[in-house]
């Protein structure tokens, strides 16, 4: 924190660098002139100097309103945030198999790929299928499959997050009836489903129905867990994907905190009141290689969540505020003939979500 002065004096020490060192620099090297831009197009100033005046409207602190520094007061230094390896291939028996040895190995919670028959709504008897049952993920067809999935693996114990949007229904009833074989009330259960129709339609192509009765859908979820599920995540609002589509870090927000203000206007519409399942709602976004701009980016979408969810739609509990996300590594930032060029973007993507706090 600085006062006028202090600040003051921290100006004219940079107009004096600026008409001196930096003006001396420029001119013995003039191919330093270049302007740099972020990934994004935004220009990057050569020195950033602390604006006191709009401190605590622009920053505040961890765990209070807006929540730009993050939506815990004290960061993950007493729980860990929850890591998961997205997996799944081949058969039921196949990936259950691969749970179990990614839990062994201090996985603390689990991540459903299903393959594209099963995000579709087809068996993998049904001749659209060729060439695709458990290609990109599991197979998934009955009750059955579901089972043998979670096979041994207590689901009051672990974490699911399933990557799962048009026929979200199913599978989430699927998961519920695994657990019930294992007397696991769906009270206790914790997770996530995807439930997220919108960037389909944008970014990956995977809905069985038009955008009417796709949402209907979607905000069933939303009031089914409301009621029964109260520690499960009803939808996981997915920039991701249309970051990977070739969006900017700028387009990836608006879109997807776009999709979220639709989902919740459905919800309303539906005669939920917001702070009924607005304390629910998560988001996945996608972290790339531009360092500053993605901790950025994080910092702002928890802002202009907090302050849509207070001001547009007039939520009072404190949860509503919160955009608790997931992120990933993007996986459009990689080159299949670098893979140890690889380990170290990935590396670098992920402190960037740390230190955005995620």
């Amino acid at each position: 924190m600085f006062d006028k002065k202090k600040l003051n004096e921290i100006r004219e020490c940079y107009s004096r660098w600026e008409d001196g060192v930096l003006r001396k620099t420029l001119e013995s090297l003039p191919e330093l002139c270049e302007e740099f831009r972020t990934l994004s197009g935004i220009p990057v100033q050569r020195l950033y100097l602390p604006e006191q005046k709009d401190y605590m409207r622009d920053l505040g602190f961890p765990g209070e309103y807006p929540y730009i520094r993050g939506i815990y007061a004290t960061g993950y230094r007493g729980r860990l945030w929850t890591m998961r390896q997205y997996a799944g291939y081949g058969t039921a028996e196949d990936t259950n198999r691969r749970y179990k040895y990614l839990l062994e190995q201090g996985q603390t919670g689990l991540s459903v790929a299903f393959d594209l028959p099963t995000q579709l709504g087809y068996d993998s008897d049904h001749p659209l299928s060729d060439g695709e049952v458990g290609k990109v993920g599991v197979a998934i067809d009955s009750l059955q499959d579901m089972e043998i999935l979670f096979s041994g693996i207590p689901l009051d114990k672990v974490t699911t997050s399933m990557t799962i949007n048009a026929p979200t229904n199913v599978l989430l009833a699927m998961y519920i009836m695994v657990a019930a074989k294992q007397g696991v009330t769906q009270e206790k259960l914790g997770g996530t489903v995807q439930n997220d129709i919108f960037k389909e339609y944008v970014a990956r192509g995977n809905y069985i129905f038009p955008p009417e009765p796709s949402i209907r859908l979607v905000t069933e979820i939303f009031e089914y867990c409301a009621k029964h599920m109260p520690k499960w995540n009803s939808i996981s609002i997915s920039g991701y994907h249309m970051r990977e589509a070739g969006c900017t870090a700028v387009q990836e927000i608006a879109f997807t905190l776009a999709n979220g203000a639709a989902y919740v206007e459905g919800a309303l519409q539906r005669g939920l009141q917001i702070d009924q399942f607005a304390p629910r709602l998560s988001f996945f976004f996608n972290s790339h290689m531009d360092f500053f701009e993605e901790i950025a980016k994080f910092r702002a979408a928890r802002r202009m969540w907090a302050r849509i969810m207070r001001e547009r739609y007039g939520a009072k509990d404190s949860r509503s505020w919160m955009l608790r996300f997931h992120t990933q590594t993007a996986g459009s930032s990689l080159t299949a003939q670098q893979p140890e060029n690889n380990i170290i973007r990935t590396t670098l993507e992920a402190l960037a979500a740390v230190l955005g706090g995620m």
